[in-house]
């Protein structure tokens, strides 16, 4: 499969699946991936919805979560995840990366890059991570006129907004906004940072939209399972930089034990072989396409 062929793609709007999958009985798992090596593995997995996160494509360019990330940065990593697994994609796009004719834009470049999804949460720039403190949030009626707008831009494209209120204004100011943003246009809603079962519960009972979760390592939310969250009256789970950072640590590893030995020959058995690497990412699938290109042997 490559993408460079015309039956190899996904006809069907990525909007569009999603929302078969979401009409689905059961919860939607949706593992973040980083880059592209990233969503052929989670594909390969049998994953069939990705998500894209911010703070993931930021940490991979050595940037922090506070959105420096620029548009069309995202908008790369979002082609070529898409180009490469044809999944449909769930994306961050932090605050929209401006106001109302900025988030106009978001929605058209992501919409044409391949995301099924766009996520949008009501901060003030520069925004945090959800599960960290002193978050500065935008007034309900401000979060419900980009909603609006992306709304009014997008084709097929699904609107998750997203609230980080829970920490400073209370659950029920959670629960507030995200039935306004409900109201404006929002497809799905989202409420970080959530830290008990009771909580969550509380949310998903009062928002007349599908939930999605956010099961992120080392934050403000306990450690559930996609089963749990489901029981909860969750629709979607996401697990968005699981990816990175256990790439992250492997990758520790390896330059540790380069450095100290020399050598990378005690770590092959960790490491995917050539072979497996080529199958992975469809090798000989792009050499068939060239008739002069003479099949590689691999060593």
């Amino acid at each position: 499969m490559t993408w460079l062929t015309a039956a190899d793609l996904e006809n069907e709007p990525a909007g569009e699946r999603l929302a078969k999958l979401m009409a689905q009985p059961g919860i939607v798992r949706i593992p973040g991936a980083h880059n592209a090596v990233a969503g052929l593995l989670a594909r390969r997995a049998g994953f069939e919805c990705l998500y894209v996160s911010g703070a993931a494509v930021s940490g991979g360019m050595g940037l922090p979560d506070l959105g420096i990330l620029t548009l069309e940065e995202l908008c790369f990593q979002v082609r070529t995840i898409y180009r490469a697994t044809q999944l449909p994609l769930v994306v961050d796009a932090d605050t929209g990366y401006g106001e109302v004719m900025n988030v106009m834009r978001t929605v058209r470049e992501l919409e044409a890059a391949g995301a099924a999804a766009m996520q949008m949460e009501d901060q003030v720039l520069p925004k945090k991570c959800g599960h960290l403190n002193d978050k500065r949030l935008v007034s309900s009626e401000e979060m419900c006129a980009k909603v609006a707008a992306a709304r009014q831009a997008r084709s097929h494209l699904k609107i998750i907004a997203r609230t980080d209120s829970a920490e400073s204004e209370g659950v029920d100011s959670a629960i507030d906004r995200l039935n306004c943003y409900v109201a404006a246009g929002a497809d799905i809603v989202f409420a970080d940072a959530l830290t008990d079962a009771t909580m969550i519960r509380q949310v998903t009972d009062g928002v007349s939209a599908p939930f999605m979760a956010n099961m992120t390592e080392f934050g403000r939310t306990p450690h559930f399972s996609a089963q749990q969250f489901e029981e909860m009256g969750c629709k979607l789970v996401i697990w968005p930089a699981s990816s990175l950072r256990i790439a992250a640590h492997a990758m520790e590893h390896l330059y540790a034990s380069l450095a100290e030995t020399g050598s990378t020959q005690q770590l092959t058995d960790s490491m995917m072989t050539r072979a497996e690497f080529y199958d992975l990412i469809g090798y000989f699938d792009y050499e068939s396409l060239d008739e002069s290109v003479a099949r590689s042997a691999i060593p």
